[in-house]
């Protein structure tokens, strides 16, 4: 937890100075490509802690959060594309405009930053602190590239449909909807490989492959 604390800190203090330091907006690209490239192996394991934001909304704003559920609408694929083409749009366009002062693209980034963020604080407070990480754009982005790529598997001899493993998911996945005849691949590219699953289910029938090497 003190990973996503600290991550959580940097996030505030990029938002603030941000505004006085216009170019530390570059942070965004920057978590853009690295999660992306990150998702080209191990899918969103980037969205877990490594992401600040990701950080902030479980480390901050859990505790506030109404703990609903994530509305469906949030994880419907044509919904989250939408959301993704039409942020990239308005960067596109914001770019042009500002192009070539890096001074005015750093601002255009916190004020993005600050933006998104906003609408994320009141997601959270009102469903669940992970609501816009279910429609995060580079979130859609690695989900739509790591499909096929799932490390977390469930045996299906032990698991007793307690639905533990969906009350500890930071996603809010339910991995018991995946059971088959004996040992079967959690089909969810939404999965951050957190673990958490794993550690709470009680029979142990869920296991994760490559565990350390993203931890």
């Amino acid at each position: 937890m003190y990973k996503r604390f600290l991550n959580s800190l940097l996030f505030i203090a990029i938002i603030i100075l941000g505004w006085q330091y216009p170019l530390l907006g570059y942070f965004i690209p920057f978590c853009m490509l690295a999660g992306i490239a990150i998702g080209l192996s191990a899918g969103r394991k980037w969205c877990d802690w490594y992401c600040p934001r990701g950080s902030f909304y479980d480390a901050l704003m859990r505790p506030l959060s109404a703990q609903r559920g994530i509305p469906g609408l949030f994880k419907n694929i044509y919904f989250r594309i939408g959301v993704l083409f039409f942020l990239m749009l308005v960067m596109a366009i914001n770019l042009i405009l500002r192009w070539p002062n890096p001074y005015h693209i750093g601002k255009f980034f916190v004020s993005l930053l600050t933006l998104t963020t906003a609408a994320g604080i009141i997601l959270a407070i009102i469903f669940h602190q992970r609501s816009w990480c279910s429609f995060c754009p580079i979130g859609t982005v690695i989900n739509l590239i790591s499909r096929g790529k799932e490390s977390l598997r469930i045996n299906s001899e032990r698991c007793v449909e307690c639905k533990i493993c969906f009350k500890a998911c930071p996603m809010q996945i339910k991995p018991y909807l995946f059971k088959g005849k004996g040992m079967e691949p959690v089909k969810e590219a939404d999965c951050l490989r957190c673990g958490s699953c794993v550690a709470s289910c009680p029979t142990k029938a869920l296991t994760l492959e490559g565990k350390q090497k993203y931890t």
